[in-house]
């Protein structure tokens, strides 16, 4: 099976170490790729030019290369239709229509599938407009009796369009630099309790969920700082109560696919559920349509299921077919290092040394003409690493962090310890 993998971050680098292992995979490309998947995967010729998000030239690209499956990583080129194009193209594709992939695209969008699939989040309030934004806040207030509140960009915002603060103001002007620039909004109420990452791959019917996960998205340690794209994640749980993973499959997971093919608008491919286990039971926080980042860093290595195999079941509508799935013993964490002045103005450019070691996942890195790594974007690497507890793979994962060299870096030194030392409570 010859397999393209489109993006060009951790994510994708992480996919193609995965696919990499898996025997049915005999051709394996990741376009337009980074530093690091230059390696395990290089870009078909012209593909390391590719614009991802022009769903013609995804298409044309695994024509030319004669793809048998395609794995789209970012979110952009699936809400614009490159799973669209790759299909029509003849194709088996892994990702979501761009109809579907709406549920990661518009939060709207996401919450009217929702009430109508009975699925439970928080109660939300859609703004277009200055005095909407207003209105809302107050609601919220009179709903909680206060703060924090909770402001999303309704659209795209790569893991940064979220605010959740204590100052009315702050939220306010969250709102309007939203507004301002021309998209929309929408105020939610908070969801108290630990949040969860739950990945689910499906063809449409059969919804498979992996192991649950945790990824840290405030870019400081304590949770202090702005919101992030993710700074490191671990998995498993071990302070997730037991039957998680089967009530979210009953409640979110199979109602939402069931909703979305019930009006024709069948989800294939990698259905996300950011979660809350609130006070009064697990809520939605939001869904993406595609592999989270960092998640996948660290719930792939525990995955013995080869993955090819299983994302190809589910491209072609067979995943009733597949055998169950089957996991590792043990855990994994995986510590984002990002560039200074990440996530408002990364600086790229920057020599990167150590990150050929294990386990070293590349994020935002190019090579320069003489093969140098430069930092490329503001997450440069993922530093993942598994061990028999997540007190050992959170130990060898900043031992390997220690390894790498990036002028002023930032990471967090936090990534798992509450879990490790048994500090996170259930609402």
């Amino acid at each position: 099976m010859r397999v393209l993998v489109i993006g060009s971050g951790a994510r994708e680098h992480a996919l193609c170490v995965a696919l990499q292992s898996d025997p049915a995979v005999g051709a394996l490309a990741c376009a337009p790729g980074n530093a690091g998947t230059r390696g395990t995967a290089p870009p078909p010729p012209g593909g390391g030019q590719l614009a991802a998000a022009d769903p013609l030239a995804v298409a044309a690209l695994a024509r030319d290369w004669r793809a048998d499956l395609v794995v789209i990583g970012p979110e952009v080129p699936l809400v614009a239709g490159a799973a669209d194009a790759v299909r029509e193209a003849g194709i088996a594709c892994f990702g979501p229509s761009a109809q579907a992939a709406q549920l990661e695209g518009s939060k709207s969008f996401a919450k009217h599938v929702m009430s109508a699939a009975g699925v439970p989040t928080a109660r939300s309030w859609p703004v277009g407009g200055p005095a909407e934004l207003e209105t809302a806040l107050d609601e919220v207030a009179a709903l909680t009796g206060g703060a924090p509140y909770v402001v999303k960009d309704d659209g795209l915002a790569a893991g940064k369009g979220v605010v959740v603060t204590p100052d009315r103001e702050a939220a306010a002007a969250h709102g309007r630099r939203v507004l301002d620039a021309g998209g929309a909004v929408l105020v939610e109420e908070y969801l108290d309790g630990p949040e969860v990452s739950l990945f689910a791959v499906t063809d449409g019917t059969t919804v498979l969920p992996l192991v649950p996960a945790q990824d840290h998205k405030r870019r400081d340690d304590g949770d202090a700082g702005p919101n992030t794209g993710g700074m490191g994640a671990y998995a498993p749980l071990p302070w997730a109560p037991a039957g998680l993973v089967d009530e979210v499959l009953a409640t979110v997971l199979q109602p939402t696919v069931d909703e979305l093919a019930r009006r024709g608008e069948t989800f294939t491919g990698l259905l996300y559920a950011g979660l809350a286990l609130t006070s009064r039971g697990v809520r939605v926080v939001e869904f993406n349509a595609r592999f989270g980042d960092p998640e996948t860093q660290v719930v792939l290595p525990l995955l013995e299921t080869p993955l090819g195999g299983l994302l190809h079941a589910a491209a072609t509508g067979t995943l009733g077919e597949h055998p169950p799935l089957r996991w590792r013993e043990g855990a994994a964490v995986t510590v984002v290092v990002a560039a200074p002045g990440y996530p408002e103005a990364p600086r790229t450019g920057d020599p990167v040394t150590g990150a050929d070691g294990e386990g070293v996942l590349h994020a935002g890195t190019a090579l320069a003409d003489d093969g140098t790594v430069l930092s490329a974007g503001g997450r440069v690497l993922a530093v993942t690493a598994t061990g028999d507890d997540l007190a050992a793979a959170r130990q060898a994962a900043y031992e390997r962090v220690a390894g790498v060299r990036l002028a002023d870096a930032h990471w967090r030194t936090d990534i798992a310890l509450a879990a490790v030392e048994g500090r996170i409570a259930l609402a």
